[in-house]
């Protein structure tokens, strides 16, 4: 067992001993391994005496992945014969190994980022009666859907970042192709083969509503298009191919010649292929859209004058174009009930760096750290930036380098270090008077603006000051809100100082530049927010990275910048571009342009965001519409500091910078969304439900049995029968039964995420 440890971890995998019968680490703190590999003195003593042994799957084990084929594998020739067909000779490249349950594991390395878990092809079977049935070997207890029995077996599923898979040579695994210490390295375009012959062979598609919302007014093409146009024309016209009619439809994409690449019911257009362009996986798409991404490009108003020439909406002698059958609230909603939202995890490494002065001062910081991390010292020298460059420096559409962020990490990580390296530097060059901690009040922030109008305030335990928000019965907390709110707009504009009764003005502060850099305890800074801070723009505006768990520790160093730091924030405190002295100092900041690659890349990234936008207002989801809203404002501030970073003393947003911003930024918002949907509850009761769904999903294979997954609950038996019971009639569940030994042990597991109406439902009720 140690041997093949041995050869796993020296071919850079990340291997753990097991408990074969849970699967699962018998590690009481495994999870640290997600983020790096253990030393070989750890193997040994681990593997000393162990009886079974696991891998992790992701980045720490080189972008590993698993193809997880159950019921007997009954699905993996099938499989293979798909991806024989689009790509001869992948299949056989990969590492094949037969489970205990008789089940096989296909095994790769990706040369990108990997996703985590995700169910590809299931089956519906119909039961006579609630009692439970056996399914090869697994037990399952039926669910009541309508007036029949269902219950949903997983043929095909990934294993991906944050899962993990047992592995020969634990007793009843062995090695049918390849070998796991020589594991092939496939491309994004093989994986993608891989992923979507899994996806074809999908007999259970999720359930599809149609939703009529209330629409304000008659006669707009796109909604008369979404009662009596026909998405099939347009499809066929674009080389999509029906494979298979019925109530369900089944289409494939161009350029694939086997199984398919979405279904279409009811008008609705559900696409699960990553490489259906324009279309994104996992994504439903009205008549209306179907027919502008195809016919038009994306440009709806384009689709809009076409359909009302053909006679669609009603005769108008204004000739203005009317997009709110597409952009508004009131729009004809055709959405999915059960389309999860997936979890791009959160932001790589490669995301974390930005050249120049930013990487300098992670650099230094990293260095000297008690216990160095990447994410703080990436947020404490992008703050730092923001505030040097503050009021100096805007591109131009006029984007200032203002930002709130947010870095999530656990206690005794590090948070404080990146401040005291940001407060040394500060101090350095006379700028300290720049930072603030803590906010008393809303009138407190506008006070310390009005002496000094670029201000750094450092805040920790940031989730503490929303829960006062969310919880405090005066306007105190409030006005913090209101008051952030307001002077995030303000950058660029003057903000009027509040006026006291029977005073005169105070005045206003010329173009304030608040720059926030809080840290918070990830769960409790997603919990902490409230259904109106989702939908207000203040969830929008932060930028939210996640550090991980805490590193190994080193012997920290003394706080002494490097001296090209200290130049470089010393031209930029002498950098004053404007009008006047320093005591009424009026700033006009440097206009930094964009070159023609980056004007070009910067459109593209705000096209993709509002469709984004668009795909969420149709689906009614607010909380969509207000992150994706404010990505392209983000996307050029961030485009501006890396400018800037890359070079302060010429600085020019060239295509790299974009690219940088606008990946950042869309893995950013996806993350949001899918944290915000997963922790942020609409009542006490449904706040449980999530906790109870987020231990699912953190259990290996999404699944954990009944006395395990009440231990971890901390309730009584009844109030966790009723969470049990309300989340299987929603789907979000399902029992399994198994029998060992004469015994019948019970346990549950994870069938869907949380509906995108669920999102809904936290922004609109």
């Amino acid at each position: 067992m140690f041997d093949s440890a041995l050869n796993y971890f020296e071919s850079g995998l990340c291997v753990l001993p097991a408990n074969a019968t849970e699967k699962r680490p018998t590690l009481s703190r495994w999870k640290q391994y997600q983020q790096r590999l253990p030393t070989e003195q750890q193997l040994q003593t681990w593997f000393a005496d162990a009886k079974a042994m696991c891998i992790l799957a992701g980045a720490v084990s080189g972008n590993l992945e698993v193809l997880d084929f159950d019921h007997e594998g009954e699905l993996f020739d099938p499989w293979r014969a798909l991806v024989a067909s689009e790509v001869p000779g992948l299949a056989e490249r990969l590492v094949v190994e037969r489970t205990q349950s008789g089940g096989l594991h296909v095994v790769y390395r990706c040369e990108e980022a990997i996703p985590g878990n995700h169910k590809l092809a299931q089956r519906t079977l119909v039961a006579d009666s609630a009692d439970p049935v056996e399914i090869t070997g697994k037990r399952y207890l039926p669910r009541r859907i309508g007036d029949r029995f269902e219950c949903t077996c997983t043929l095909i599923e990934t294993r991906g970042e944050g899962g993990l898979f047992l592995c020969a040579p634990t007793p009843g695994y062995r090695i049918e192709q390849g070998s796991l210490d020589r594991l092939p390295t496939i491309t994004n375009a093989e994986r993608a083969v891989l992923i979507e012959a899994a996806y074809a062979l999908n007999e259970s598609i999720p359930p599809v509503a149609r939703e009529f919302a209330q629409v304000n007014g008659e006669g707009r093409p796109g909604d008369d298009y979404n009662e009596r146009g026909d998405a099939r024309e347009v499809l066929r016209r674009h080389g999509w191919t029906l494979v298979k009619r019925g109530e369900n439809e089944y289409w494939r994409r161009p350029g694939k010649q086997q199984g398919w690449s979405a279904t279409l019911k009811e008008g609705v257009l559900y696409v699960f292929s990553s490489n259906a362009a324009p279309f994104e996986p996992d994504r439903a798409y009205a008549p209306f859209t179907v027919y502008t991404f195809l016919e038009h490009d994306g440009d709806f108003g384009a689709a809009a004058i076409s359909l009302r020439a053909a006679g669609y909406g009603q005769s108008s002698d204004d000739k203005t174009v009317d997009l709110s059958s597409l952009m508004s609230n009131g729009h004809a909603a055709l959405v999915p009930t059960q389309i999860a939202l997936p979890d791009p995890g959160p932001l790589p490494g490669s995301l974390l760096r930005v050249p120049g002065f930013i990487s300098d001062v992670m650099d230094h910081c990293l260095a000297t750290a008690p216990y160095p991390n990447v994410a703080l010292a990436f947020c404490g020298a992008l703050a730092l930036q923001a505030l040097l460059a503050g009021r100096k420096v805007r591109d131009q559409a006029d984007n200032r380098t203002n930002i709130y962020l947010l870095a999530l990490a656990y206690s005794s990580v590090g948070k404080d270090w990146p401040r005291k390296v940001n407060t040394k530097i500060l101090h350095r060059v006379g700028l300290v008077s720049a930072l603030g901690e803590k906010f008393a009040s809303g009138e407190g922030i506008q006070d310390a603006l009005f002496l000094t109008p670029t201000m750094l305030f450092q805040t920790d335990e940031i989730d503490g000051l929303l829960q006062s928000i969310n919880k405090s019965r005066d306007a105190l907390h409030e006005n913090i809100m209101g008051t952030l709110l307001t002077l995030y707009s303000a950058a660029n504009s003057v903000y009027p100082m509040r006026r006291k009764a029977g005073k005169e003005s105070p005045g206003v502060i010329d173009q304030p530049c608040l720059i926030v850099y809080g840290t918070a305890i990830p769960n409790y800074y997603y919990e902490a927010l409230s259904e109106r801070m989702l939908t207000n723009g203040f969830f929008a505006r932060m930028l939210i990275v996640e550090s991980g768990p805490r590193s190994v520790g080193q012997e920290p160093g003394l706080i002494a910048p490097p001296k090209s730091v200290l130049e470089t924030a010393h031209w930029w405190s002498e950098f004053n571009p404007g009008t006047g002295n320093l005591e009424e100092w009026h700033p006009n900041p440097q206009i930094v342009e964009a070159d023609p690659e980056a004007m070009e890349l910067l459109a593209e990234s705000r096209c993709r965001s509002e469709l984004e936008y668009a795909n969420a207002e149709s689906g009614g989801d607010p909380v969509g519409t207000t992150v994706w809203g404010r990505v392209p404002e983000q996307v050029r501030k961030l485009a501006l500091l890396y400018a800037v970073s890359t070079n302060h003393l010429a600085p020019r947003i060239d295509a790299a910078a974009v690219r940088w911003a606008t990946e950042f930024m869309l893995h950013q918002a996806r993350r949001m969304l899918f944290m915000a949907r997963n922790h942020v509850s609409q009542n006490p009761f449904d706040a449980e439900c999530l906790r109870l769904l987020r231990k699912l999903r953190e259990a290996p294979g999404q699944e954990l049995s009944h006395s395990v997954l009440l231990k971890r609950m901390k309730i009584a038996t009844k109030p966790f029968q009723e969470l049990i019971t309300t989340l299987e009639q929603q789907g979000d569940l399902e029992t399994v039964l198994q029998t060992t030994s004469g015994r019948t042990l019970r346990s549950y597991r994870l069938v869907g995420e949380r509906s995108s109406a669920g999102v809904k439902e936290v922004g609109s009720s």
